[in-house]
This record gives structure tokens, sequence and C-alpha cells, in this order.
């Protein structure tokens, strides 16, 4: 089996001095992922120091190190080790002559980046690399570069960015040869103010993009023009996605499918595509759309791309479904939202639960963080959203929920509870047999908590 990377090979790539031979199959920068052959990247951060966790990391089977002082067995010494890791990711992406996919928006991001992933790697035989978890950031995206195969031929990278410049720095580290903005939603919003200026930094994103690239952007998005005018700039090619009349790759038909999912008709440039989508709601059709956008613009194929939609598994945190008991013995729905949330995902994922066939409907809300002095009037607009879901019982989590739960007094049961743990207690013994229970959150609330608990007993 080829190595992922020599000692040699890391040394000239980050101008480190190597102390032995080694090779490694992988990358970590935390020492409790470390798997047998890996690399471990020991980093300085605010409140530890990878270099106090070599000795664990060895233990783990890490084949080799790069650190910034000696240690004890083979090891690439550097004078930074994070400067050191973004040169490695840089290293890594200039050697592959893979197609590059990036992906960024305001939501959506890692479910459109798994799909992606799905369809390029079954087209690809399994020579497709895409950042795992939600590794999206300054150091995410440059360990998911490093950790790329050099013959990948597909590679799919999330990048997210919460201030001004941030993808910017991320889209010239990956060099897409297209680039994705799933959504533009007031994600972040404390930072930035308004929705535009969210909208100007999602378009860093196509600064990055190699000479030719295609720019994939969201049609039914109010800020539509913005992103286009940003990506005409930098792109060869600009692809829209969406719903309305107009767009190039446009959902002409999405119902719900007989066992679950969507069936989605779908026009694209010079081709149409019937499939189902196993994930349900109007957010995933969008989030198809893009995939189908994507394969397109990369040369793929897409009616395998049809037929990996169609196998998509679901994602913890992410729209996962599971059968789960019932204090009453019987069973209830559970739908797992709970890493991540803002109003447009909220909104979304409760129009699909107001899809949902089955008994009550009740949804676990937990705060939106980081949305500054717009925060009480964008929890208290999700009353509608609510609404929509037809939900018989709400439990609001958080005090940022204290607006929503004043805009829904007297509309349904209603609790609000502090924190997770509270939730915890309450919802496990509130279910009944023939119940959907909807759980979603940022992740920062600790819903993940709930659903673990909640899942104790699954079906």
């Amino acid at each position: 089996m080829t190595s992922l990377w020599t000692g040699h090979a890391i040394a000239d790539a980050t101008g480190g001095a190597l102390s032995a031979p080694f090779a490694v199959s992988g990358v970590a920068f935390d020492s409790r992922e470390v798997q047998p052959g890996d690399l471990f990247v020991a980093m300085r951060g605010e409140t530890a120091d990878g270099h106090d966790f070599v000795e664990r990391a060895q233990t783990s089977g890490a084949a080799g190190m790069l650190v910034e002082r000696p240690v004890a067995g083979p090891h690439v010494l550097v004078g930074d080790s994070f400067e050191a890791l973004v040169a490695l990711g840089a290293a890594a992406r200039e050697r592959t002559s893979a197609k590059i996919i990036g992906i960024t928006g305001s939501a959506g991001k890692t479910g459109t980046k798994e799909a992606l992933f799905h369809a390029l790697d079954r087209m690809s035989f399994g020579a497709a690399h895409r950042s795992l978890k939600s590794y999206n950031n300054h150091v995410g995206v440059p360990l998911s570069l490093a950790r790329m195969p050099a013959d990948t031929r597909y590679g799919i990278f999330e990048m997210g960015m919460n201030h001004e410049g941030e993808l910017r720095a991320l889209t010239a580290l990956v060099r897409p040869h297209v680039a994705i903005v799933t959504t533009i939603a007031p994600a972040h919003i404390e930072y930035f103010g308004t929705e535009a200026k969210i909208a100007e930094a999602k378009a860093e994103i196509f600064e990055g993009l190699e000479p030719g690239g295609t720019a994939i952007i969201p049609f039914d998005s109010p800020h539509c023009a913005l992103l286009t005018e940003a990506a005409a700039a930098h792109a060869g090619r600009i692809v829209t996605f969406g719903f309305g009349e107009g767009a190039d790759v446009r959902a002409l038909e999405a119902v719900p499918a007989e066992h679950g999912g969507t069936q989605v008709n779908a026009r694209l440039h010079g081709a149409s595509l019937s499939f189902t989508l196993s994930m349900p709601g109007r957010h995933w059709v969008a989030n198809a759309l893009a995939v189908l956008a994507g394969v397109q613009a990369v040369e793929g194929d897409i009616a395998v791309a049809g037929l990996a939609l169609a196998r998509l598994p679901g994602m913890p945190g992410r729209g996962e479904r599971r059968r789960i008991r019932t204090a009453d013995g019987g069973e209830a729905l559970l739908i797992d939202e709970a890493y991540n949330a803002n109003p447009a995902s909220m909104a979304a994922t409760l129009a699909q639960l107001g899809e949902e066939a089955g008994g009550r409907h009740i949804a676990v809300l937990g705060a939106m963080k980081e949305l500054g002095e717009q925060s009480a009037s964008l929890h208290a607009g999700l009353a509608g959203a609510v609404r929509q879901g037809r939900v018989d019982h709400a439990v609001l989590v958080g005090q940022e929920m204290a607006p929503l739960a004043e805009a829904l007094s007297g509309d349904m049961k209603l609790d609000l509870v502090t924190d997770a743990h509270e939730a915890i207690a309450q919802v496990g013994a509130m279910l009944k047999d023939g119940d959907v229970v909807l759980v979603k959150g940022s992740n920062s609330v600790g819903l993940s908590r709930l659903v673990t608990a909640l899942s104790v007993e699954t079906v």
C-alpha cells in the first residue's frame, strides 16, 4: 500500500528537519483521534500544547511526528507546527491532478459535501476524497488537504467562516475548480450586521477559483445577483440552481416518495434526470440540485449521481432519522438535526416536520447563536415556521428562545427550559407511541446529548 507521506516529503514540504526516515498513512492533530500509521501534528493551542500528548499519540500508533521541539521517535522538526500543516496541505494540493470542489454557505455545507462525495466516489470507484466531519476552518481545511492521497480523482472540501477575509485565505489554499455557495442566511450575523455582508464574505470563495473554473450559485436567494457579480470577476462559467424559472439546474417537480425521501424531476444543461432522493425536505432537494450542478461541472456522470442520492445515508446531527422506544412501550420517530441551527435551517427543517405523518409533532429547539442585536427578533420570527411544522408541543432550550416562547404563547403546549440537561429530563418522559420529535439547535447548546439519551433504545 502506497504511503500518504514519507518523512522526506514532509520535510521538503514544510522546510523542516527530518530525524529519521518514516512513512505515514494519515494525518491527525488531536491525539485522541490518532490511528496506527498516522502523522501526529503537535500544535500549540490556547488551552493545550500538542507536544504534551506526543507520548499518547505514539502509544496509539503514530508513525511520525511534526513538532516544534525534538521528541523521541521519528519526527520532522519545524519552527511552527500550524504553519507546517498549512504548507503540507498546500503541497498535497500542488501534487494532485484531482478535480477540486469547494463548498461554502450558511447552511447545507456538510450535507452537500457528503452527497457530492458519495456521488463522485461511486463514479470514480473509490478515488474521491473529502474533508471529514465539519473540518472547515483555518486548521480543518489544511488538515483535510494534507490527508488527500496523491492519486485522488475528486476532492471535495467544505469551507466555513464567521469573519470577513477567512474564506479568502481558505480558498487560496484549496484552489477549487468548482466553487459552490449553498445558501445565504443570517448565520454569524452578529459579526456582519446584514445578510448582504454575509453574502459578500461567502463570495470570497470565488477568488480562489482555478482559471476557467465554475461558480455554482443559489438562484432563489435574494443575493443571487450579488453572488453572480462577485463570481463574474473570477469564474469562467456561472451556474445557478434552484426551483425558480430561469435556474440553470432546476427542480421541475419534487414530491414525497412512497417509502420516504423525495422523488425529483430535474432539468440540467442539455439533460434531464428523474431520481429519488433518500432525504426528505425541500432544503435537501436544493442540496441535491447543487450536487448535480457540481457533478456536471467536473464532467461526471449525473445518472450515477442520481443513484448515489437515492442511497445517501443519514448523518448524525444533520437529519438522521431513527425509530426509538417511548416510555409507554411504543415507537417514535426521532429526527436528529442537533448539530447546528440558523433561522433558515430552522425554518427548512420545521417545514419538513409539518409534512411528517404520525401522531404528535414535538419540536425541541435550541437557541441559535451568534445573531447579535437581531437575536430576539430572529428567534421570535420562527413562530410562523413552528406553526407550519404543525407542532403540538414545543420544548425551547436556552434563554435566547424566550422571545419565541412569547410569540407562540397560547398556540400549543410550550416549555422553556434552561439547558440540554433539563430538556433530557423532560422530553424522554413525555414521548408516546407514534410521536415525531425534531431536535435542532446550535451545537453549543448540546442537544446532541438529548439525541444520545433518547437513542438508548433505538428500534
